[in-house]
């Protein structure tokens, strides 16, 4: 009986990484106009990716966590605003990336699939 041999790990010893959400449904690369608001505040972006669960995105002015935003995918006069919060941030030279989850779903994040 021969043993295989395990695979090198790109992980430093004893690390292991965690698991991948996909509770959003599958993600698809994106390139549209992004809108938030918030009282007393607006910024705009582009997205990243979107997926039922939320929306990957680079805005220009910085988002908070735990602020409750209203978010616009696409042309403003055409699709009602969702609400959406800011899971994670990353500070870029000309704004941020960052991680936007629905809070309109059933269970208070994923929305249902369309059709």
């Amino acid at each position: 009986m021969t043993r295989e041999k395990s695979r090198p790990s790109s992980e430093p010893d004893g690390l292991l990484r965690a698991p991948r959400r996909h509770a959003g449904g599958a993600r698809r690369e994106a390139s549209e106009r992004v809108l938030l608001r918030a009282d007393g505040f607006e910024t705009h972006g582009w997205t990243l990716n979107v997926s039922r669960g939320g929306v990957r995105a680079i805005v220009e002015d910085a988002l908070t966590q735990g602020v409750e935003y209203q978010i616009v995918v696409g042309d403003e006069e055409q699709v009602q605003p969702r609400r959406a919060s800011v899971v994670w941030l990353q500070d870029e030279s000309d704004g941020q990336i960052v991680g936007l989850k629905y809070l309109d779903g059933d269970d208070g994040s994923i929305p249902p699939k369309d059709g």
